[in-house]
């Protein structure tokens, strides 16, 4: 990977990782429901789940994937299914002390979460169509340096997120500011959907 096709991955990282999407309203929404501590398997779970989503893209798995209209039909509609499922159970979720015996979404889950999340398919195919070059090296290494570029533009950027929604965790200590933060969380990421169904 040159020089210059590293720092503008980079940055096109940062953006793609810090703007709101599904997996940054699950880091706000678990934030808020059990804290930085305990939200913390969900961001690695993200981050991890991001990067090594963007080697297996940039080293092929996306043209296997594109290749076949069937199973980008079966992605896209079982990954929408699934963030309106989660939209309903983040809504319906109760206030952040009734909630701490709940598991929150741990680090697997987020793992496997990002292979049925459209920002995530959306993100690392554009990335590797505009930053995959035949001359800056084998599609090996550059799939390693952008799964690693990822996760370095990641972690911070999505922390913002978790650390979010554990600052208005205090706030929401009544039934009713509960309910209407996770009113809103369930809203926002089912409206997210919206942006995948055309």
């Amino acid at each position: 990977m040159t020089a210059s096709q590293g720092i503008t991955f980079l940055l096109f990282a940062v953006v793609a990782a810090i703007t709101p999407g599904p997996s940054n309203l699950i880091l706000t929404s678990t934030g808020a429901n059990v804290g930085l501590l305990r939200g913390l398997p969900c961001l690695g779970g993200v981050v991890i789940g991001m990067g090594l989503m963007m080697f297996l893209v940039a080293f092929g798995l996306g043209n296997v994937v594109l290749a076949s209209p069937g199973l980008v039909l079966l992605l896209k509609w079982g990954g929408i299914s699934f963030l309106l499922w989660l939209s309903w159970k983040i809504a319906t979720a109760g206030r952040s002390d009734a909630t701490t015996e709940k598991q929150p979404l741990g680090f697997w889950g987020a793992v496997a979460f990002q292979w049925i999340n459209p920002k995530s398919w959306l993100v690392s195919i554009s990335a590797v169509s505009v930053y995959l070059h035949p001359v800056a090296g084998t599609a090996f290494t550059q799939a390693i340096g952008f799964g690693l570029l990822f996760i370095l533009a990641a972690l911070p950027s999505c922390f913002i997120w978790l650390a979010f929604g554990a600052s208005v965790q205090r706030f929401l200590s009544t039934k009713r500011s509960a309910r209407i933060f996770n009113v809103t969380m369930g809203a926002l990421l089912a409206g997210s959907v919206l942006l995948f169904i055309w």
